[in-house]
């Protein structure tokens, strides 16, 4: 009886999961409008509380957030938003031409490459590389217009979002009451405890990162600026968004400008100028800013974290990247819980 037990409820676990994941990417829409919103409160709440320790009651405090968040707002949309919509759409006409020239010099440097030895191969290799730029080429306005479109379909989500906020906030304490009601009687200390704990973790985890990738993407825009690389402020945005893929999200972001630095200038010098810029900002951003962002590390596997990110994106798309290394840190402190035994005492 005892083995058969914990095999069961493993069983029911898994097609609880199952069931969830199908739900989601059925209602993936939804969920992504909901994830948004439970983001953003998770990340303003600390400010509504600290007004409640002042004596304000919740319902003003979320008014004085909202306040503050409509001003901000409003010079955001008036200056920033019509800026990176004029770069972007000027990006969508230009890519193609960058693409060609990226492409024709690759062929000049391949023509001038003449290798001792493996002639055919690299022959071969360069044949397939040429082919993958005109595929690339050939796909990139429909691909580019199609982003387009996915990102004009979310803007419903940003609509709804500050609604589903104020309702997320104001109703935290009964949110929490209610699915503490839940729980059972004989466990609730320690859950309500393993809860406390994966709050910290992953609330810590998720704040930090939006401050960490809003200072790369201000640093790297400034630095492609002065640079003079083109479109420096939808690289650095980019970097700021890389930023939150651990390891690999380094090399992705300088992908986009070493390319445009290149086919713009043409010379191993700004290359060089360029990955020093990144190299600098990366530095500061892990030397520097993360530890002071991140009181607590989540102190996970790296392959176990590639991993994970890798799997939650194929999931969840964006927000299963967000979301996979507070995922992953909720699951390592509740194996760390089983494995002391703090749910099978007695009750």
């Amino acid at each position: 009886m005892t083995t058969k037990q914990p095999a069961t409820s493993i069983l029911v676990l898994l097609l609880l999961t199952a069931i969830l994941f199908a739900g989601g990417y059925a209602l993936r829409h939804t969920v992504s409008s909901f994830l948004l919103s439970f983001v953003l409160a998770y990340f303003l709440d600390p400010f509504v509380v600290m007004l409640e320790r002042k004596k304000v009651r919740r319902i003003y405090g979320i008014m004085v957030l909202y306040a503050i968040l409509g001003i901000t707002s409003f010079f955001i949309i008036a200056f920033l938003v019509p800026l990176i919509n004029i770069r972007w759409y000027a990006l969508l006409a230009d890519l193609p031409k960058y693409v060609q020239k990226g492409k024709e010099l690759f062929l000049g440097l391949a023509g001038n490459f003449q290798p001792a030895y493996a002639t055919e191969e690299w022959n071969w290799l360069f044949d397939k590389i040429t082919e993958s730029m005109d595929t690339i080429l050939a796909k990139l306005g429909s691909g580019v217009y199609a982003a387009a479109g996915s990102v004009a379909f979310n803007l419903l989500n940003i609509i709804l979002a500050p609604i589903l906020v104020f309702f997320m906030l104001f109703y935290k304490g009964d949110i929490i009451s209610g699915i503490t009601a839940w729980l059972p009687a004989g466990r609730r200390d320690i859950i309500l405890e393993l809860g406390h704990e994966i709050n910290v973790s992953v609330g810590g985890y998720i704040r930090g990162q939006l401050i960490v990738s809003l200072i790369v993407a201000v640093f790297s825009a400034v630095a492609l600026f002065y640079l003079d690389v083109d479109y420096a402020l939808l690289c650095g945005i980019f970097a700021g968004l890389a930023s939150i893929l651990p390891f690999v999200g380094v090399i992705l972001a300088t992908i986009p400008p070493l390319f445009l630095a290149y086919v713009k200038f043409q010379s191993g010098i700004m290359l060089l100028k360029v990955l020093a810029a990144f190299a600098l900002i990366y530095f500061i951003e892990g030397y520097l800013v993360k530890p002071l962002v991140f009181k607590k590390a989540m102190d996970l596997n790296p392959l176990a974290t590639i991993i994970v990110v890798m799997a939650f994106g194929e999931l969840m798309g964006f927000w299963g990247i967000l979301l996979a290394l507070p995922i992953a840190a909720a699951i390592k402190i509740i194996s760390t819980h089983v494995r002391r035994g703090h749910f099978s005492q007695e009750a």
